[in-house]
């Protein structure tokens, strides 16, 4: 062997065993946190649907279950989901969930829809009248 390759082999042994014996905390994860984070997320898309008919929503659960209808009540532990076919309400807490879809609209997107179709109506009406001239 060349001194120049043993140099290298050297070089490349020392750095593998410092990485044994230091291992990096990169490769450590925790699924215990990503789940307390995606808890506390959901929650706060839960929280913004609010509750009532017109909060629907969708859920996934760890457990592969599926809700669907909407929240009835929502607390700082769980919340409850009501089957709009059974009426059946099923309360959920929240590190039992794996996805969220609301199905509400926000306020703002209700007046964004309200405004394009008043513009919508005076385009028609404007588009009309320079028709008939």
């Amino acid at each position: 062997m060349s001194l120049k390759c043993m140099k290298v082999t050297s070089i490349l042994l020392t750095m593998l065993m410092a990485h044994i014996v230091y291992p990096s905390p990169v490769f450590a994860s925790n699924n215990a946190d990503k789940e307390v984070r995606f808890a506390e997320k959901a929650k706060s898309e839960i929280a913004k649907l609010g509750t009532g008919p017109d909060a629907r929503v969708e859920v996934k659960l760890r457990d592969k279950t599926k809700l669907k209808g909407h929240l009835s009540e929502v607390g700082d532990q769980s919340f409850a989901v009501v089957d709009d076919k059974t009426g059946v309400a099923t309360t959920v807490t929240y590190p039992q969930v794996k996805q969220v879809r609301g199905n509400n609209l926000s306020t703002g997107a209700k007046i964004a829809i309200g405004v394009g179709i008043v513009l919508l109506v005076f385009l028609v009406i404007g588009l009309t009248g320079a028709i008939g001239e």
